[in-house]
């Protein structure tokens, strides 16, 4: 009887890279998202596409809920993208998508597909996200999720207002902290 060796190559390099999708507004850049984005990475070959729906607020959201949002999410995703380059080891790529952040979904994993998804929410007692259960509705769709929850809405908040500040847009809120959603 003759013995038959297997050999099964196991280096991260000949890995299929599996696509992630990271899905956050206020807590992109938030330190569970880039935590959870390090440990992935840690895990094996990962690529990661950021998605933040746009979240129109006040009277927008009757007027011109395709329209409204959509800048404030532009800049959220160009504030955490180098945050998320960071832990991730490589690029980070990012689009806004929809306000409803289930369809926005949808259409990302329609159009880029995905093996994975990590959700980034509000803590829940302040999460829409989290009243709706998005996660359990997205877990729903057959991918591996992977959900992780920021600490303060108002830290996460602080970014963005800084930012504006920055880019010369006049805002109401002070300074408060380091984190998005």
């Amino acid at each position: 009887m003759s013995e038959q060796l297997v050999a099964i190559n196991t280096r991260k390099s000949d890995q299929k890279p599996s696509r992630v999708l990271l899905v956050a507004n206020r807590t992109a850049t938030d330190q569970p998202l880039i935590q959870a984005v390090r440990q992935r990475a840690q895990r094996g070959p990962a690529s990661f596409h950021l998605l933040v729906p746009a979240k129109p607020r006040g009277l927008h959201r009757l007027v011109d809920p395709e329209v409204a949002g959509r800048d404030v999410a532009r800049r959220r995703l160009e504030l955490a993208l180098p945050g998320l380059r960071d832990a991730a080891g490589h690029s980070v790529t990012g689009q806004v998508g929809d306000a409803n952040p289930l369809a926005a979904i949808h259409d990302a994993l329609h159009l880029h597909g995905f093996d994975e998804i990590i959700i980034s929410t509000l803590p829940w007692r302040l999460s829409r996200w989290m009243r709706v259960d998005l996660p359990s509705k997205v877990r729903a769709l057959g991918l591996p999720v992977t959900h992780v929850s920021s600490t303060t809405p108002e830290a996460a908040d602080g970014v963005l207002d800084a930012a504006r500040v920055g880019s010369g847009v006049s805002s109401s809120r002070g300074l408060q902290g380091a984190s998005v959603h």
